[in-house]
């Protein structure tokens, strides 16, 4: 048989149907959470839900709302925001016209009382810094489940509590929310050198200058991002091209600043940077505060604030980052360079403006210790991702819990002041502030704060008007001048004008009590009776004139006339 003809066996393949298929091998793929961005926001969001349910604290919240209750009525005061300082038009030295006018743009959309639609808006600004902190780490290739973890934290950690719970907190919710922003698309312009994404970081940057003057620091921290953890030369064109917009818009910002009608602050002066020194402290106080949050405050103080706190979490923090040989040093230095540049402006502060060292602050330095926290031990060990998501999870729920049980001390302005005395009984505003708002029952304990008060700083502002009252109630009316004159000196006060009217009346000194009450009611010119007060003096200066004049203002602003004073003046 010729080899052309010869059959030649069949050879069976993988397909034939006598030898059954092989099993495909499985791949191993790693550990994934569905849809992070969108777990991280409802977190966020649920933490501070108890919030929707607070009202005021009487720390300039009630100010920027009840007492600002005409200026934010007015729309056009959206622009004039961008001509005056924050709380007085010329004579406050912040500038920050974007929360102005959110203040505005909420008090259209919830009135003065319901004060819930203000809270739903921070709780909201919360939920977009978060998802915006983790796209954050992700677009620097943290990790997946790093960057969850690390903004799991952010979202629930307790020191963060007051820029939420707290209104005028959204000032650092919003920079942030303008920041993180920022700094994502500087970094998409550095990868892909689009003009859309230059234009938004831009834009970004713009407004997160107008929102706060931390925003100043941003360039900087943007710089240390593109260098040091995204791996950018800094001469490359793109990064060029960023440096020149950041130029612009902090020309555009300055400019704008100084054409509005603000007080300097006096930022250069010695007294400034004595200042400054002096609260250099301050940063092992607020490390304490980031790494174990268990002497949190409403109304912190340097002096009431313990060390040991901060000098454990620093060595802490120093122990995860040395005992993690992978660590890359320049991402350690960044997360380090980031914190401080962002805490500068709370250490800059002079002291004749604000004294208290608020957690609120923190908002934005966290962040630099959350990316100094992905090169520690702590992220980058031996377990497992579901192992560590387990234990992070853990400990996101110790924070929760803690923050849950801080978050009350805002939920009214006994249960603030109160815990602001607790935590800082050095503070003679914060005992003044909790004594002005004890019930009449505990005239005792009140009486005892004022006086520790005024013991602490008798120069404080409001406090001797305070001390005036309490002896007015006493009917130690002339007791009281003392008082009510060294308050017109410090803070002007208006109401101390009506009280100095009871004590020229003690005195029969009638001429001077009309005075006082017509300085009175340029300020609270409603007041029924402050006017009426006003009415009888005139009649006993025998000043007819004035009298029927100030019956017609009466009769305009439907106050209430004594009906035998209007037939006496035949009106």
């Amino acid at each position: 048989m010729s080899k052309k003809t010869a059959r030649q066996p069949e050879q069976k393949t993988a397909r034939s149907p006598i030898a059954p298929a092989l099993p495909e091998p499985k791949i191993k793929t790693a550990f994934s959470i569905p849809k992070p961005a969108m777990w991280l926001g409802l977190l966020a969001a649920l933490i501070y839900l108890p919030s929707l349910f607070y009202g005021f604290t009487e720390l300039d919240d009630s100010i920027f709302i009840r007492d600002f209750q005409a200026y934010n009525e007015d729309l056009h005061n959206i622009v004039t925001a961008f001509q005056r300082g924050l709380f007085d038009a010329v004579k406050d030295p912040y500038y920050r016209p974007l929360f102005s006018d959110s203040m505005i743009i909420n008090y259209h959309l919830s009135g003065a009382e319901n004060i819930w639609g203000y809270h739903l808006v921070n709780i909201l600004l919360h939920v977009c810094s978060v998802v915006l902190l983790y796209k954050l780490f992700r677009r620097l290739n943290i990790k997946e489940l790093h960057a969850f973890v690390l903004t799991l934290v952010f979202a629930v950690h307790p020191v963060l509590s007051q820029a939420v719970a707290w209104i005028p907190g959204r000032n650092d919710t919003m920079l942030a929310v303008f920041s993180l922003a920022f700094l994502i698309k500087s970094v998409d312009y550095s990868d892909s050198g689009k003009i859309s994404s230059l234009l938004l970081s831009g834009l970004f940057l713009l407004l997160a200058f107008f929102t706060k003057e931390t925003a100043v620091f941003l360039p900087p921290v943007a710089l240390l991002l593109l260098l040091f953890v995204h791996d950018k030369k800094w001469n490359d064109k793109s990064n060029l091209v960023q440096y020149g917009v950041w130029l612009a818009c902090f020309g555009i910002w300055y400019l704008a600043r100084a054409m509005a009608t603000t007080a300097s602050a006096n930022m250069a002066s010695a007294t400034a940077l004595a200042d400054a020194v002096h609260r250099l402290p301050v940063i092992v106080q607020y490390i304490g505060k980031i790494v174990l949050p268990l002497n949190l405050s409403v109304f912190p103080t340097q002096k009431d604030t313990v060390y040991f706190y901060g000098i454990a979490a620093i060595v802490l923090l120093a122990a995860t980052v040395l005992l993690y040989k992978g660590r890359s040093t320049k991402i350690v230095l960044s997360g380090l360079g980031i914190f401080l540049l962002f805490l500068m402006p709370a250490l800059l502060v002079p002291t004749h403006l604000n004294q208290q060292t608020f957690e609120h602050r923190l908002y934005l330095p966290l962040i630099g210790i959350l990316l100094m926290l992905s090169q520690t031990s702590l992220l980058n060990n031996r377990l497992a991702d579901k192992q560590l998501l387990v234990g992070a999870s853990v400990v996101c729920g110790v924070l929760a819990a803690i923050n849950l049980y801080h978050q009350q001390s805002f939920k009214d302005p006994r249960s603030f002041w109160g815990q602001a005395v607790e935590t800082s009984p050095h503070s003679a505003y914060a005992n003044m502030m909790y004594a002005a708002r004890l019930d009449k029952e505990e005239k005792a304990k009140s009486e005892g704060l004022f006086r520790k008060a005024y013991g602490l700083n008798p120069r404080e502002k409001y406090l001797n008007f305070y001390m005036a009252e309490l002896l007015q109630n006493k009917d130690s009316v002339a007791a009281s001048e003392k008082y009510l004159l060294a308050e017109k000196e410090i803070s002007n006060y208006y109401k101390c004008d009506f009280m100095l009217a009871r004590v020229a009346m003690e005195r029969n000194d009638y001429a001077g009590a009309a005075d006082n009450l017509q300085k009175y009611l340029a300020h609270d010119p409603a007041n029924s009776k402050a006017n009426n007060n006003l009415l009888l003096l005139y009649l006993q200066l025998n000043q007819a004139e004035k009298a029927k004049a100030q019956i017609k203002q009466m009769r305009q602003m439907n106050l209430p006339v004594p009906p035998a004073i209007s037939q006496q003046l035949g009106m």
